[in-house]
C-alpha cells in the first residue's frame, strides 16, 4: 500500500510539474529536448534523495534547486566547448597566417639562385684546379680566351679545351636548370 501511494506522489509531482520544470530549464538551456532531459534528471534526483531530506523541506524549491544547478552544468559544459571550439579556431587562425606570411616572404629568385648557385659551386670543385680556374676567369672575372691563356701560359685552345669540360660537367650538373645553363653557354 505504502509503495502504491508513493507512486501516486511521484505520478503527481510528475504530471503536475515536469512541464513547469522544463520551461524553467528551457529560458536558459534555449533547447526543448536538452530541457525536458534537465526537468526528468531532477524530478528522478530528488525521487531518489527524497529519504534524506527533512521532514519540512519544500520539495518544489528542492526540485528547481536541482534543476538550476543542472542548467548552471549543461551551460558551463557549453560554454566549456565553445571555448575549446573557439581555441581551435584561433589555432588555425594562427596556422593560416603564418603559411600566409610565410609564403609572402618567400622569395622563389632567391631560393631558386641560391639553390643554383651551390649546384655550380659542386660542380666546380669537382674539376679539376686548372680547369675550374679557366672557368673562372672566363665567366666571373670575364677574361677573354687570350687573356687567360697568357696568365697561364697555356694556348687558347687549351682555354677553350678547358671551358667545354667544364661547361659540360656543368650541364649535367644543371640538367634541371636548362635557361640558365643556356645563360651560361651564351656569356
Amino acid at each position: 500500500m505504502k509503495e502504491s501511494t508513493e507512486i501516486q506522489t511521484f505520478n503527481h509531482l510528475f504530471t503536475n510539474y515536469k512541464g513547469r520544470f522544463t520551461h524553467f530549464a528551457r529560458t536558459y538551456v534555449d533547447d526543448e529536448m536538452t530541457a525536458e532531459d534537465i526537468a526528468v534528471e531532477s524530478l528522478m534526483y530528488y525521487w531518489e534523495n527524497r529519504k534524506t531530506l527533512d521532514d519540512h523541506s519544500n520539495i518544489l524549491a528542492y526540485i528547481l534547486t536541482v534543476v538550476k544547478h543542472k542548467c548552471l552544468d549543461h551551460l558551463r559544459r557549453m560554454r566549456t566547448r565553445e571555448d575549446f571550439v573557439e581555441y581551435l579556431q584561433e589555432y588555425e587562425t594562427r596556422r593560416l597566417n603564418l603559411r600566409i606570411a610565410t609564403l609572402e616572404a618567400c622569395n622563389p629568385e632567391r631560393i631558386f639562385s641560391d639553390e643554383l648557385q651551390s649546384l655550380v659551386d659542386k660542380a666546380l670543385a669537382s674539376l679539376p684546379e686548372q680547369t675550374r680556374d679557366v672557368f673562372i676567369r672566363s665567366r666571373y672575372n670575364n677574361q677573354s680566351h687570350k687573356e687567360i691563356a697568357e696568365a697561364l701560359g697555356i694556348s687558347t685552345k687549351t682555354v677553350e679545351f678547358h671551358i667545354t669540360k667544364a661547361l659540360k660537367v656543368l650541364r649535367v650538373a644543371l640538367k634541371d636548370y636548362l635557361p640558365v645553363f643556356l645563360y651560361l653557354l651564351m656569356k
